[in-house]
C-alpha cells in the first residue's frame, strides 16, 4: 500500500515594525496590521532632547513615548524605545540651520521622512528582522510592472482633507518597496472611530503640529539657539512700483523665457520706503504675514523677498501684491528626484503634469521641462510665494510621481 504524504507549506509570518509616534493614527496602523495578521513590532523614535525650545505642556517627547507605549501594551504587541536624536541633529537640525542661514526655508517633515523614517529607521527595523516599515501616513501605495519588474507607486490618500503623499515625495523605489501604509483607505473620522472602539488612549488625542517627531517647537526660539539676532529694516515696495509693470523681454530660446520666469525679482532699497525694523532677515520666509509688527497699513503686509545678505525685508501689501507671484520655478539637477524612475525626463523632454509646492495646497496644471542644468515647472496661473528650500511635487493622477527642491 502507498500512502501520499500531503506537504502543506506554511507561509512565514510576515514581520512588521510599526513607527509608533504616540499619536492616533499610527496607532491605528497598528491595529489594522495586527488585524491583518502580520507579527507587529511597536518602535518610539525619540528625537529630540532639548525640551527648553519645545513648547512643554503640548506634547513633549515623554508624553508621546507613554501613550505609545500604552498602545502597544493595549494590542498585545513588543514595544522598543530608539534614540535618533543624534542623527536627527546632524541630518534634519544641522540642515535647518543651515538653510535658514543662507534665506532658504527648508521642510523638516520631508526630509524626516527621507532620511530618518524611511532611512534611519528602516535600517533598524530591518535589522530587527522586520519584512516592513509602517507609518500612520494618509497615503496609499501601488505596484505596476514595468520591463517584468515592479514598480511601486506613492498614491494619494483616500482623505483628501488628510492626503499626506507630499510628505513622502522624496522616497525612493527602494523604501516604498519596504512601506506599509495601512490607514490610506481611511478618513481621519473613520481613523478615530476605529482608535474609539478599540479604547485606545490615542483616540481624542489633537494631532500634533510641530516639527516632525519632536513635538510642538517654536521656531524662532529654535533658530535663535544658532542663528544670532541682528538688527535690519523692512521695506514696503508699492504694487504700482515700475519693475512690475515694465514690457517683457523678447527671448531667444524657451529656457532663457523659463529662466526669466523663475528668478527673483533684485529688489533694492531705493525702490521703497522704510516701515519697520526686524531682528534678523533669516528667521523670515516669503509669504509669511505674521510676526512682523508693522502696523497701519491698508492692508496687512506680506514678506515678497527676503535679502539675507544685506539683512533687508522687503514687504508688499495684500495677498495680491505682483511680488508674491511668479509662473515657474528651477530644480538644480542634483535636486531632482523621480518615484518613477521608468518616467523620468531626458534632455529636451516635457511632461504635463498636476503640481504643489507645499502641502495642502491644491494640485495646479503645469509643465515639466527637462535641460541640461536642471528642471523647470511652469504653471498654467502665477502662483504665491514660491519659496526656495521648499519641495515641488508633480503629480500624473491620484500618484505623486516625482519632486525637487526649489531652487
Amino acid at each position: 500500500m502507498v500512502y501520499f504524504c500531503s506537504v502543506i507549506k506554511l507561509e512565514k509570518m510576515k514581520r512588521v515594525v510599526v513607527g509608533l509616534s504616540g499619536g492616533v493614527d499610527s496607532s491605528v496602523a497598528a491595529y489594522l496590521l495586527k488585524e491583518q495578521g502580520y507579527e507587529v513590532i511597536g518602535l518610539f523614535m525619540k528625537n529630540w532632547h532639548d525640551d527648553s525650545v519645545t513648547i512643554s505642556n503640548e506634547c513633549p517627547w515623554l508624553e508621546d513615548s507613554n501613550d505609545a507605549l500604552l498602545v502597544a501594551e493595549k494590542l498585545g504587541i513588543p514595544f522598543q524605545t530608539v534614540d535618533l536624536s543624534e542623527q536627527y541633529q546632524e541630518k534634519i537640525v544641522d540642515y535647518m540651520f543651515r538653510e535658514y542661514e543662507k534665506g532658504r526655508t527648508p521642510n523638516p517633515d520631508v526630509l524626516c521622512n527621507r532620511e530618518i523614517k524611511f532611512d534611519v529607521f528602516m535600517k533598524i527595523a530591518l535589522s530587527l528582522g522586520a519584512d516592513y516599515v509602517a507609518t500612520g501616513h494618509y497615503c496609499r501605495k501601488g505596484e505596476v510592472e514595468v520591463d517584468s519588474k515592479p514598480v511601486y507607486q506613492l498614491l494619494a490618500g483616500v482623505d483628501g482633507n488628510k492626503d499626506q503623499s507630499y510628505f513622502l515625495c522624496q522616497l525612493s523605489q527602494e523604501q516604498l518597496a519596504k512601506s506599509l501604509f495601512p490607514i490610506g483607505e481611511l478618513t481621519k473620522p473613520e481613523v478615530r472611530e476605529i482608535a474609539a472602539k478599540m479604547e485606545l488612549v490615542t483616540a481624542e488625542k489633537k494631532d500634533s503640529q510641530g516639527l516632525c517627531f519632536i513635538g510642538k517647537v517654536r521656531l524662532p526660539e529654535f533658530l535663535q539657539q544658532k542663528l544670532q539676532p541682528k538688527d535690519g529694516l523692512i521695506f514696503e515696495i508699492e504694487a504700482s512700483q515700475d519693475i512690475y509693470t515694465k514690457d517683457k523681454a523678447e527671448f531667444d530660446s524657451l529656457q532663457e523665457e523659463l529662466a526669466f520666469e523663475a528668478a527673483s525679482i533684485p529688489y533694492a532699497p531705493e525702490m521703497g520706503k522704510v516701515v519697520g525694523k526686524h531682528q534678523g532677515a533669516h528667521y523670515f520666509t516669503k509669504g509669511q504675514r505674521k510676526g512682523l509688527n508693522v502696523g497701519g497699513t491698508a492692508e496687512p503686509l506680506f514678506i515678497i523677498e527676503t535679502d539675507v545678505e544685506n539683512n533687508i525685508i522687503y514687504t508688499g501689501q495684500g495677498s495680491h501684491h505682483p511680488g508674491l507671484f511668479k509662473k515657474a520655478l528651477f530644480v538644480e539637477k542634483s535636486e531632482v528626484h523621480w518615484i518613477r524612475e521608468d518616467l523620468a525626463l531626458k534632455n529636451g523632454e516635457t511632461m504635463e503634469v498636476m503640481a504643489r509646492i507645499r502641502y495642502r495646497q491644491p494640485l495646479q496644471k503645469a509643465t515639466l521641462y527637462q535641460f541640461e542644468n536642471g528642471l523647470y515647472v511652469a504653471f498654467e496661473n502665477p502662483q504665491s510665494a514660491i519659496t526656495e528650500g521648499q519641495f515641488v511635487s508633480w503629480h500624473l493622477g491620484e500618484e505623486l510621481i516625482g519632486s525637487g527642491v526649489i531652487a
